[in-house]
């Protein structure tokens, strides 16, 4: 079971930022990507807000970072990780604009783009952009079909939609994968059939350990039924973790403990048909946040392909 991380500072909702966040910067996000290449992790992930609305600003904040550029910057300071959009709410901007964007950090990371999308939440952004709120669900049911044709061989990509129509349109540099995966993020009902039926994969959205088994049955099934039998990465986000015995209040709900202890706990998502579980590391400093990310890939992460 793989494991990977979505970054610090890059996005600081009020759920889960950490109190040195808000002074953090360029130079600590690098801290924290360089430790996580190091440490074995599978991918490093980046959210995609354009604007947050006042009613909102309080629990989300405003802080979200361009995930391209974000995960582009951050390319350029790594070596082997993935690059993982989670997620893009693909459906706020024409497809052949995404393409180009991701496309392109493709090909200068070398292969490493994992393309995360979502039909995203927040009205106030669609409707700033021009685009059909209550209509995200469909846009993004075409956008992903666009988006495969886009991202695909082709330096003419061709796509025939209700929504998108080009074709004759020649986009270089091509991504370095000849396949960039596609995972699909959401836990409505809506969001796991398009994930099952259109994606390389799965990303939950706060969906409790309890609820998983379900929600992975699911996916099985309606692939099943479509005759869907290659490659198909389910993922889980795992609850807070602290590596140790923590000298402060790191709230209730965050798992703590020895390295194998911690491995015992994560290892139950393996047994639900997890593949790679996301982390998130309770911290007082930039500092204290690496040491977590170098003790859990030292300690924790060898342990979790153990029966």
């Amino acid at each position: 079971m793989r494991y990977g991380i979505q970054l610090p500072v890059q996005s600081q909702s009020t759920l889960y930022a950490e109190t040195w966040e808000a002074g953090a910067g360029p130079e600590d996000l690098v801290a924290l990507a360089r430790a996580a290449d190091r440490a074995g992790f599978a991918y490093l992930a980046a959210c995609d807000h354009i604007a947050v609305p006042h009613r909102l600003a309080a629990a989300m904040s405003t802080v979200w970072y361009d995930p391209v550029a974000t995960l582009a910057f951050l390319a350029a300071a790594t070596a082997r990780v993935r690059l993982l959009s989670h997620v893009a709410v693909v459906g706020l901007r024409h497809p052949l604009l995404t393409a180009k964007q991701y496309a392109t950090l493709d090909h200068l990371s070398g292969g490493r783009l994992i393309l995360g999308v979502g039909a995203g939440h927040v009205p106030e952004e669609f409707e700033a952009l021009g685009v059909d709120f209550r209509q995200r669900g469909a846009v993004l049911d075409e956008c992903v079909d666009a988006l495969r044709a886009a991202l695909g061989p082709e330096e003419y990509p061709e796509h025939h939609g209700k929504l998108y129509d080009f074709a004759g349109l020649g986009q270089r540099p091509r991504p370095a994968q000849p396949h960039v995966p596609l995972w699909v993020g959401g836990s409505s009902p809506a969001a796991v059939r398009r994930a099952a039926l259109k994606g390389d994969g799965w990303l939950p959205q706060g969906d409790p350990r309890g609820r998983l088994p379900g929600q992975i049955e699911r996916i099985r099934e309606l692939r099943e039924r479509a005759g869907l039998d290659g490659p198909f990465t389910v993922g889980a986000i795992a609850e807070p973790l602290y590596v140790g015995t923590p000298a402060w209040d790191v709230g209730r709900r965050t798992l703590t403990g020895r390295p194998r202890e911690l491995a015992e706990s994560l290892r139950a998502y393996r047994a639900m048909g997890v593949h790679q579980i996301q982390v998130r590391f309770r911290s007082r400093s930039r500092s204290e946040a690496v040491d977590q990310i170098a003790a859990f890939g030292a300690e924790v992460g060898p342990l979790l392909t153990e029966e």
